[in-house]
């Protein structure tokens, strides 16, 4: 199963396509705040209907906080909308398609497993 990240779903939202299986629901989130108020519902419900949107639970949130901690050791964080993504994808046994590998490269050590807009790895 297929994790899109934000820049994926803007994409393929204005190309009208449908790529992955599932978005977070901090992508929902990032992508209806820039819709217009009077097509937000509209836009909102059309994007639950083609995607499965994985909300925040338990197993997200104490991941989050594994990756938020080591990061913090690190001197390298980034930010939560981001590493609640990736905390999403290691979470629930996902890949995260993006079209930003370099900014989260740093977090296959933790067990992100990413995949580029062009299927690179």
């Amino acid at each position: 199963m297929i994790l899109i990240d934000t820049d994926v779903l803007i994409n393929s939202f204005r190309r009208g396509e449908r790529v992955g299986d599932a978005i977070s629901v901090i992508t929902l989130l990032e992508f209806i705040r820039g819709i217009p108020s009077e097509k937000r519902e509209e836009v909102k419900g059309l994007l639950e209907e083609t995607y499965e949107v994985i909300w925040l639970d338990n197993s997200i949130l104490l991941e989050y906080s594994r990756l938020y901690e080591a990061l913090k050791e690190e001197g390298s964080l980034i930010g939560d909308a981001d590493l609640l993504i990736a905390a999403t994808a290691i979470s629930k046994g996902m890949k995260l398609l993006t079209g930003n590998l370099k900014h989260f490269a740093r977090l296959r050590r933790y067990g992100l497993h990413l995949e580029g807009l062009e299927g690179e790895e």
